[in-house]
């Protein structure tokens, strides 16, 4: 009886203490040595991170990632300046600086970089931070757990015209994925 007793304890024991490597295992964290572009960095000890539910224009020209703004009223010459925009933003923020990863649901994309949602030492989410300025969109295309958050600040970005939406039209998603002018 306490053989069995022990070994039912002892996977007990198990269980709990891999449901604690699995919790701790969604977070990872260090310090920011590089910024690639708005929505990419390298940390120290960890590799390169693609900031989760968020994407930013690119640094350079692209045709078919550049259509995706431009129906939405972003001219290039402002994809490009936002872009750079973007760069700046995460040096000023992040490069240097501890940071805390919050792992998606995947937690590498299809090139191996880490999807992760970048909590800098004051407390704020890089990922929303971009949001909020309209130097980024919430990336719809796949599910992450702050999409709603997330929609919801690329919204309130356009209704105050901050960054990439200070003119041109204002387009809004709804529920649903419709969509419907504004502004």
């Amino acid at each position: 009886m306490k053989t069995r007793f022990a070994w039912v304890f002892a996977w007990f024991v198990v269980l709990v203490l891999a449901g604690i490597v699995s919790a701790e295992c969604r977070e990872l964290s260090g310090v920011v040595s590089r910024i690639h572009d708005g929505d990419t960095i390298t940390v120290q000890n960890v590799g390169k991170v693609r900031l989760l539910g968020i994407d930013t224009p690119e640094l350079g020209d692209t045709e078919y990632r550049d259509y995706y703004y431009m129906r939405r009223g972003v001219d290039r010459k402002t994809l490009r300046q936002i872009g750079r925009q973007a760069l700046h933003f995460n040096i000023k923020h992040a490069l240097h600086k501890q940071v805390t990863l919050e792992l998606g649901a995947e937690n590498k994309d299809q090139y191996g970089r880490w999807l992760a949602y970048v909590w800098l030492p004051d407390g704020r989410m890089l990922n929303r931070m971009l949001l909020e300025e309209g130097l980024a969109t919430a990336f719809t295309k796949f599910s992450f757990s702050r999409r709603d958050e997330f929609l919801d600040a690329e919204r309130d970005a356009r209704q105050q015209r901050r960054g990439m939406w200070a003119k041109g039209r204002q387009e809004f998603r709804r529920e649903g994925g419709g969509r419907f002018m504004g502004l």
